[in-house]
């Protein structure tokens, strides 16, 4: 954590942040990449070192890839699997998970495939782009959750116990499409919110990085949190330039702060 980081920012613009979050009826969140980077884990082309460096993500996310070599893209996916247990939720997503108790119609929507928001405590998550830790029938709809590859010495890729074709990851691969009723559920709550906070997201891929346009022109706040400016901060009411596990926590205890206030003052007496 770099503790100089609040030196960067106006002060002002932290209490106006804190503030949309506190007066919120309802918030939603929507993180991206940079909020697991700050966990250790690193981005889908950061992990394609040492053994995985020669194959293209052609050959490694794609369903092509998979039926091609399916025991090449199982054991990509089983050493990414072993990325994401080795991490942590970092101070950012606690306060996510903590701002939730504050304000219980918030909702978490992520483009991370890492589980970190559940474990740290956030409950109402919409998981866009999969889950790393569930594996699936590649030929239907059956779900394996919490699958361990430490548990598992069989055959590679495993096979499903109803139909015996393929177990693949329960995320989506280049050239699918995400799963309609998670962005179904994604834009249903965008364009009921009233304020947005995004987290760590470049803003560049499609279509999650439209969701902040789709809560604004419903008349949402948008509050921006991103070491440097993204493809959506043009339409950010406010751009608070940090990272998310130093920024996050400082805004959830001064909304928190807030909303006690507010309480007392309700309060007759």
């Amino acid at each position: 954590m770099n503790a100089n980081w609040y030196k960067t920012i106006d002060p002002e613009l932290i209490e106006h942040g804190a503030r949309l979050v506190a007066q919120s009826r309802r918030l939603v969140v929507l993180t991206g990449a940079g909020v697991s980077a700050e966990s250790g884990i690193p981005t889908f082309r950061e992990a394609s070192t040492g053994l995985w460096a020669r194959y293209d993500p052609q050959q490694l996310a794609t369903v092509e890839g998979f039926l091609e070599n399916p025991k090449l893209v199982w054991e990509w996916y089983s050493y990414r699997r072993t990325l994401v247990a080795g991490a942590s939720p970092n101070p950012g997503h606690r306060a996510l998970a903590r701002l939730e108790q504050i304000l219980p119609s918030l909702v978490v929507i992520t483009q991370n495939i890492d589980g970190l928001h559940r474990r740290a405590g956030s409950s109402r998550i919409i998981e866009l782009h999969g889950n790393i830790n569930r594996v699936k029938c590649f030929r239907g709809d059956e779900i394996y959750e919490n699958w361990s590859d430490e548990d598992y010495k069989g055959e590679v890729p495993p096979r499903c116990s109803k139909c015996n074709s393929f177990l693949r990851p329960d995320v989506v691969w280049f050239g699918e499409s995400l799963p309609e009723r998670e962005i179904g559920e994604a834009f249903y709550n965008t364009e009921n919110c009233d304020l947005m906070l995004v987290v760590g997201t470049s803003g560049q891929v499609q279509p999650a990085a439209s969701l902040p346009a789709a809560a604004r022109h419903k008349g949402a706040k948008i509050l921006e949190i991103n070491p440097q400016p993204s493809g959506i901060s043009f339409l950010a009411d406010i751009l608070l330039q940090a990272k998310s596990g130093d920024i996050l926590p400082v805004l959830t205890e001064k909304a928190e702060k807030l909303k006690e206030l507010e309480g007392r003052e309700g309060t007759p007496e």
